[in-house]
């Protein structure tokens, strides 16, 4: 019996193998050409060097010079020696052109549906059941699709996890004159074809052991309702926060869906911030840093997500930093609101 393994590698492509069981790490890429660097093959030289982000492995004989007990604490690991015992995430620290490893699938994708969820934002709704065998990819990650009748590619985190019927949802912001914005309101129907590429990207969740702060700017909600959907499945989940910040409260999308997870996971918190709010508007107000508790999140170690444009991400960075905090992991995808980026 064998296990699902994503390789995710430093330009953001991923690649999933199957690994057979007691089969090495190394060995199993090459096997579905893969060609992780390598040179000794012993444990010695830390070529084949990476870091479990997810999952359940073992290793052999590892030389003190080529990972220290810092790095082993660290789960970087040798492919060389790697057994692993679970489905499993790795990050390698080089590009997927040094391993030849070629492209990321691409995927003629349905159209099924377009819901209009708020007066800015849409659910792009895709059947890829074209695919030969269900889709593969790390909640948080995203996908590259390709407007009809246009040569633009545009990318979109998923906003679900992944399913055996391969039915996927983007959130998507109208822009007043976006490429993909245009597209979904004057030309979109059900039955047409998306090219897709995908998986792609290096903001995806990661071993959930802590607390997770998870914070959204916009259509950044997306990943994390990736994230959520994947974590609902698992028994005992962390601790969650999530703060979602929207310049206006008619921005606001998916309110039920959020509210289902509260629901379902005991210990999620949500927390809605408009940024230019309404006299009528009863919730919090300003943007996500000013409210973030400096004493809560002093209490025990986090891993923090921050999906959203620049100048949000920037903010909380700096107000973390500000903190003298040290006792967190944080990961970060940033986008850019135009005309020519995506989400």
């Amino acid at each position: 019996m064998g296990h699902s393994v994503a390789l995710n590698f430093a330009d953001g492509k991923t690649f999933f193998i199957s690994v057979h069981e007691d089969e090495l790490l190394l060995n199993a890429a090459i096997r579905q050409g893969i060609n992780l660097p390598l040179d000794c093959r012993e444990g010695v030289c830390g070529t084949c060097q990476g870091q479990c982000e997810t999952g359940i492995y073992e290793q052999e004989y590892v030389d003190e010079d080529a990972l220290s007990e810092r790095d082993l604490v660290e789960r970087k690991i040798l492919a060389c020696q790697t057994r692993v015992k679970s489905n499993a995430a790795f990050y390698f620290d080089h590009n997927s052109e040094i391993c030849n490893a070629g492209e990321t699938q691409k995927i003629a994708t349905k159209v099924t549906q377009v819901e209009l969820v708020s007066e800015t934002t849409a659910i792009l709704h895709v059947d890829a059941s074209a695919s030969a065998k269900q889709l593969e990819f790390l909640p948080g990650q995203y996908a590259r699709l390709q407007i009809p009748e246009t040569d633009d590619w545009r990318s979109y985190s998923f906003a679900n996890r992944p399913n055996q019927t391969n039915q996927l949802q983007f959130l998507i912001r109208l822009l007043p004159d976006g490429v993909m914005s245009n597209y979904l309101r004057e030309r979109c129907q059900v039955g047409q074809t998306i090219l897709m590429e995908a998986p792609l990207g290096s903001f995806y969740l990661r071993e959930v052991a802590r607390p997770l702060v998870f914070i959204a700017g916009g259509t950044g909600l997306s990943a994390f309702l990736g994230m959520l959907d994947n974590i609902a499945e698992q028994a005992n989940a962390p601790a969650i926060q999530l703060y979602y910040g929207v310049n206006q409260e008619t921005d606001l999308c998916e309110q039920s869906r959020l509210q289902g997870y509260a629901e379902r996971l005991p210990n999620f918190n949500y927390q809605p911030i408009v940024t230019q709010a309404s006299e009528t508007w009863a919730g919090k107000t300003g943007y996500i840093h000013e409210h973030l508790d400096q004493e809560q999140l002093a209490e025990q170690p986090f891993d923090i997500y921050l999906c959203g444009p620049p100048p949000m991400i920037e903010a909380v960075k700096g107000w973390l930093d500000g903190q003298a905090l040290d006792n967190y992991r944080l990961y970060s995808e940033k986008f850019l609101q135009s005309n020519t980026a995506g989400h």
